[in-house]
Parts: C-alpha cells; sequence; structure tokens
C-alpha cells in the first residue's frame, strides 16, 4: 500500500510533480494557442468561454500549481503535489463507482511509450471486477494530421488499452504506439461501437485526445494531463470532463507504478 505522504515524496523526486521537465516556454505556447483555438491544442475540446491566455494561466495556476504571474516567460513549471494526490483521489474515487456497478469501460492512450502500464494495470483490475474493457474498431484506419502531414494510422488494443500505430507499424506488429494528441481515435471507437449497438462505455480513462474527447460528447471521461495541456482542464472547468490529474506525463514508464498502487488502494480494486 502506498500512503498519501509517501507518493508525495515519489512525485517530486521522480518528476511527476514539484519542478517537471515542462518548460514554462511550452506552456505558455500551448497557451497562446489554446487562445486562438488551434485544433492542434483544443485536441477535442470545443470550449465555450473565450479563455484567454491570463485566463489559461490563471486555471493552471489553480488546478496544476504553475505560477500565476503573467510576468514568469521562462524556467521549470512546477505542479502542486497536494493538487496531484487530491485528484488521484477522485480519480480513484470514479474508477471505483465504475468497478462497483460493473459498468463498461474504454481506456486509451496518447502516450503509449509512457503510460500504456499505467492504463493496463487498471484495465486488469476493473476487468477482475467485472466490467467489460472494451476494444471496439481494432484495426479501423484513423487518418491524423501530424507536423509531418497526414498520416494513416491503425487503433489497436495491448492489454485493454487503446492506441494508436502508424499503418507500417501495426502491419509490422511492433509493440509500441505512436505518440498523439488528436481526439480521432476515440471518437473512431466511440462511433464503432455504437454502429454496433454498443455496449457503450460508461467510463473512459485517458489522456489527451482520449479524455477529451469522450467528454466533449458526453461521456463520463477521467484522465492525466500536465502544464502544457490546458485543454483538459478548461474541459474540466467547464464540466465535460469529470477529473483531471495534474502530472508530467512523460516521465519513465517505471515511475508511474506507485501511483498505478495508490489509485486501486484507493478504489478498493486489487491489481
Amino acid at each position: 500500500m502506498v500512503s498519501a505522504g509517501v507518493l508525495r515524496e515519489h512525485l517530486v523526486a521522480a518528476g511527476l510533480a514539484g519542478r517537471v521537465a515542462t518548460g514554462r516556454e511550452d506552456s505558455l505556447r500551448s497557451y497562446r494557442l489554446f487562445a486562438a483555438r488551434d485544433p492542434r491544442v483544443l485536441i477535442g475540446v470545443d470550449p465555450v468561454g473565450a479563455w484567454r491566455v491570463p485566463d489559461l494561466v490563471g486555471l493552471m495556476a489553480e488546478r496544476c500549481g504553475v505560477s500565476g504571474d503573467m510576468g514568469c516567460v521562462s524556467g521549470a513549471d512546477v505542479i502542486d503535489p497536494e493538487l496531484t494526490i487530491a485528484a488521484l483521489d477522485a480519480f480513484a474515487e470514479r474508477i471505483g463507482t465504475a468497478a462497483r456497478r460493473r459498468a463498461p469501460v474504454l481506456l486509451g492512450t496518447g502516450h503509449p511509450h509512457r503510460l500504456l502500464g499505467f492504463y493496463a494495470a487498471l484495465a486488469a483490475a476493473l476487468s477482475a471486477a467485472g466490467c467489460a474493457v472494451l476494444t471496439p474498431a481494432k484495426g479501423r484506419r484513423v487518418d491524423i494530421l501530424t507536423r509531418f502531414g497526414l498520416r494513416t494510422h491503425n487503433l489497436d488494443y495491448v492489454r485493454g488499452v487503446a492506441l494508436v500505430r502508424e499503418s507500417g507499424a501495426f502491419t509490422r506488429g511492433c509493440a509500441t504506439g505512436a505518440h498523439t494528441h488528436s481526439p480521432l481515435p476515440v471518437r473512431t471507437a466511440l462511433a464503432a461501437a455504437a454502429e454496433v449497438g454498443g455496449p457503450l462505455p460508461e467510463l473512459v480513462i485517458g489522456d489527451h485526445g482520449w479524455v477529451c474527447g469522450a467528454g466533449q460528447l458526453g461521456f463520463e471521461a477521467i484522465g492525466l494531463a500536465d502544464t502544457d495541456d490546458p485543454a483538459p482542464f478548461v474541459g474540466q472547468a467547464e464540466g465535460c470532463v469529470a477529473v483531471v490529474v495534474p502530472v508530467d506525463d512523460a516521465v519513465r514508464s517505471a515511475y508511474y507504478r506507485p501511483l498505478t498502487r495508490y489509485v486501486l488502494n484507493r478504489a478498493c480494486l486489487s491489481q
């Protein structure tokens, strides 16, 4: 069992919270793009509010613990570990509720190299509790606009967790998927589930476009987000995303294991 105190120490020591690797410059760039309604940064959220850059800085200071000073334009970003733990508690509560209801769930990640293990452990625990871990649209083509242009990907599932692979990697059966912020994979998965008459997920767990895209479509969605990803936090502020955990989403995959143990313990689920 991982206590809140032990987890707090781990979060800071591993760079998951406290001073994180994400730079203030990168975060401010994302906030400017979000304010300009750039779809690369909206990642599936359709904001109701105006959300100017000062609004976003204020929101991220409140929800993550970054500096709220508009004059702070460089250096490392900061995540308040207390905010991370409080959000993990809310995250675990939603997972525990889904487990008790034996609700169908969908898990997906745009960070398979880092976060696949975290989500896969949740998928295994939820499946053991009687939840149907959904895998709709496996192999379905998804064309995603990347910085290299439009690239064809395919939707795949590893240990119950959705991810995308570039089409050549899919045919070669590569073990890892592609990094993406796009909401198109979750839209594709949810549309495919609806096409065959369900079941549809009662809870979507993920990051990037998975949590934002599902939440915007009206599904209960919970996930993780870094300081340079304002969209999930805006979605939470506007009510379309249920829970967002502020955490560095690009550290070594092994560093997320204590978070897994903490969440499953709080949710009263075994690993």
